[in-house]
Formats: structure tokens, sequence, C-alpha cells
């Protein structure tokens, strides 16, 4: 499942009857994990921890894929030779370009988005600058106003692709995040499902936003929430209420059943 949106609801919020239908699906051997654009760290590593500590998990949109109780990792690494020049763009421009790790990150613009942005993953802000990092980088993600994200999405990326994604508790922000070409949610959850011997066409993906869509094409059956975007919606097999009136409780009991 996705995070924001999906599981995550207005006012960074999940529904008690969400995590009992979860826990529920658990208790009768169903695979749970998440698939987000956020990193596995804060809020989204205590969530993968609740659902499943000893599962995998994708983050980071397919880049970083993560046992959260050991750290190991199936993780895809940034094309290095990418790096600078996004950077570059990043100061040239003003915009808010954020570097990751599988477990840490850092930005290139200090300021508000950079700020509410922590609260909303549930780690310290920090203005680190990306030089600062060490390990390897797996992502890398432009915040900016949802106004600029088709402007961002039109700019060069060679060798790399987009998947622009928002949340709920921002919703006038647009998060695009950048990984190596080929890596997506949909990448990542085919590698997973092999891991535990599950077949494509016994996997669900619940998600509501376009980074969704790669995931939701894959898998035998495909759902869209109730306050999905357009191309989720059009990826959909299936559609459940809301975030927000507990359609991820729905899109569980459905599994159930299939």
């Amino acid at each position: 499942m996705d995070v924001d949106g999906t599981l995550v609801g207005t006012g960074n919020v999940i529904r008690d009857d969400v995590w009992a239908a979860l826990a529920d699906a658990r208790e009768q051997g169903v695979h749970i994990a998440l698939c987000s654009g956020r990193p596995a760290i804060g809020n989204a590593r205590a969530y993968a921890e609740r659902l499943d500590p000893d599962g995998w998990h994708v983050f980071q949109n397919g880049a970083s894929i993560v046992k959260v109780s050991s750290g190991e990792s199936l993780s895809e690494p940034f094309p290095a030779q990418a790096l600078p020049g996004l950077i570059g763009r990043a100061h040239e421009t003003g915009r808010l370009l954020e570097v990751y790790t599988d477990l840490e990150f850092a930005i290139t613009h200090p300021g508000e988005y950079a700020e509410r942005h922590a609260a909303l993953l549930g780690v310290p802000y920090d203005a680190r600058p990306p030089e600062s990092l060490e390990g390897t980088v797996v992502r890398v993600q432009w915040v900016v106003p949802r106004t600029d994200e088709h402007a961002v999405v039109n700019e060069p990326h060679d060798g790399l692709d987009l998947h622009p994604a928002g949340s709920p508790v921002m919703p006038e922000v647009s998060f695009i995040s950048v990984t190596r070409a080929g890596v997506s949610k949909g990448s990542a959850i085919e590698r997973i499902a092999a891991h535990y011997g599950v077949p494509m066409d016994r996997v669900m993906m619940v998600g509501d936003g376009e980074n969704d869509v790669s995931a939701m094409r894959v898998v035998g059956h495909p759902v869209a929430m109730g306050n999905a975007d357009p191309p989720a919606i059009a990826a959909s097999r299936y559609r459940v209420a809301h975030v927000d009136d507990g359609g991820l409780r729905e899109a569980v009991e459905l599994a159930l059943t299939l």
C-alpha cells in the first residue's frame, strides 16, 4: 500500500479501523508491505515496523527496498554522474532538491518547505547540505509548488525516471521523486513478490497517486482510493472510499475475498 493519501489521511492521521483491518489480514497470512515515496526513516519506518518488521518494504518510489528489522537492503543506486547537474540546477533555480540515501537525506535550500516536509516525515529538521551525506545515494526529490510541477517534469532528466506525487498534509506541494531509469514502485513490488514466492496475479496494490501507477499496472488487483488522481483511477480495477472514510480498510476486506 501507498502511504500518503492511502494509509495516511488528512492531518497525518491513520484510522484505528485501518490498523485493525491490516492486523487481521496479517494474522490470516497476508504479506503486507508499504510501497511509498517516503524514505525508511521517521513515521514511515514506524509504520513498517508495526505492519511487518521482518518483511520487505518499498520506500523512495522503489529506489529503497528495506527490511527494517535487520537493515537488509535491495536498494538501487542513483546515477552518480547525474547528481552534480541536478544539485546545480537546484541552486540556479532556487528550488528545493532533497538527496537521499536509504536512511538519511540532505537538502539544497533550507526553508519552509524543507521544515514542513521534515515534520511530515516525522524526523528532526536538519538543514544539512548534500555534500555532507555518507553512503550510497539512491534518489533525489524536487519539492516544489504544484504550479511548478509541469515545468520541472518537462526539464531534461536524462537516464532518470520521474514520479510526481502529493500528500493531503501538504496539498499545495508537488513531490517529484527522481530515480534511475527503470526503477519504480512496480519494479520493487516485483522483486518483493519474487522473494515471497507470490505470483503477481495474487498481489494487490492500493494507491492514490501518479507514482502508484507503475505498481498498479503489474499487479493482479490494482485498487484506487476515492481521493485518487486521474492516472491512478485509470490504472485501477477496483475503487474504494476516500482515505479519510476508511478506503484502505475496504481494500483490505476486499483482498480477503479474492
